[in-house]
């Protein structure tokens, strides 16, 4: 069977002896093919590749040194989270792996609960429809999902029954690739991100599949900072004009962009040379590169 992917999202960007030690546990018995940190998300992403089973085992053991070396009680990073390993998708890069993802992510989920941590299933594993979108269980941050827990508003579907008193929660599901993908803009102001994304995403009526949220980096610069469900539907320089159509009113444009982890190929098509992807290396940063290296 073709190995499946899965994107371990923990929340730690800047501490690089803690890094190594999730890097090492993650890097089990599969491939890792990609670690992108993130010091002003308070964020990193590993990318791996591997066969049903010791997908499982991999996400397991990097799941418990997240446990063993994050606190979640005063995190207060950019980017919106919930546990230590925050995020933990399963990806099926051929659709005909989607079964097979579905499974291995249930199983995932499984023995993350079994380490004390609370999982909830999102996006096509959800439930419920109301429970597919990560902001539903991240609305208020980690201290709203204690009250929504305690008060029995909202039950894990693996582990315990409250959060893990210093790794919290672990969200979870399957799905085909997606794109996470920042653009900055020539501006300072923090608003100005907050108004673009706003319209940038779908809930907004901007492109279909898009996530989106504007912040101020260290460097000074705006973010707008996507999630693209669909970078074949939508392929990333869509973004970048979306973005540039909306900022021109406010007086700013994109100036630099960031892809967080591997795309695939085809997210690329089109895309504008002005708005340079800062490090983007195509041996590197492709989903189908990055595959085709590790199979030599």
């Amino acid at each position: 069977m073709p190995p499946l992917l899965a994107v371990p999202n923990v929340s730690e960007g800047a501490d690089r002896d803690r890094l190594g030690r999730l890097e090492r546990a993650f890097d089990r018995g599969v491939t890792l093919l990609d670690r992108h940190a993130d010091a002003d998300h308070g964020r990193s992403v590993f990318t791996l590749s591997g066969s049903p089973g010791r997908l499982t085992a991999a996400l397991t053991a990097g799941a418990e040194e997240a446990v063993e070396t994050i606190d979640m009680r005063g995190y207060a990073a950019g980017h919106p989270a919930i546990g230590a390993l925050d995020v933990c998708p399963v990806v099926w890069f051929d659709p005909g792996d989607r079964a097979a993802a579905r499974t291995e992510a249930v199983a995932a989920a499984e023995q993350i609960g079994g380490l004390g941590v609370p999982v909830f299933l999102y996006g096509e594993l959800a439930r419920e429809p109301g429970r597919a979108e990560r902001a539903y269980f991240r609305n208020g941050g980690l201290s709203e999902l204690w009250l929504r827990m305690e008060s029995g508003e909202l039950r894990s579907d693996f582990g315990p029954k409250l959060p893990h008193h210093t790794a919290g929660a672990t969200l979870v599901t399957a799905r085909p690739p997606l794109a996470a993908f920042n653009v900055e803009l020539d501006s300072g102001d923090v608003e100005v991100a907050r108004a673009v994304a706003a319209g940038l995403r779908e809930t907004g009526g901007g492109l279909a599949g898009v996530r989106a949220i504007g912040l101020l980096l260290s460097s000074g610069r705006a973010q707008v900072s996507t999630n693209v469900h669909d970078p074949l539907a939508v392929p990333l320089g869509e973004v970048v004009e979306r973005v540039r159509a909306l900022a021109a009113p406010l007086g700013a444009r994109p100036l630099e962009a960031e892809l967080v982890g591997l795309v695939p190929q085809v997210a690329l098509s089109g895309y504008p040379v002005d708005v340079p992807i800062r490090g983007f290396d195509p041996e590197r940063h492709t989903i189908e590169a990055r595959l085709a290296e590790a199979n030599d």
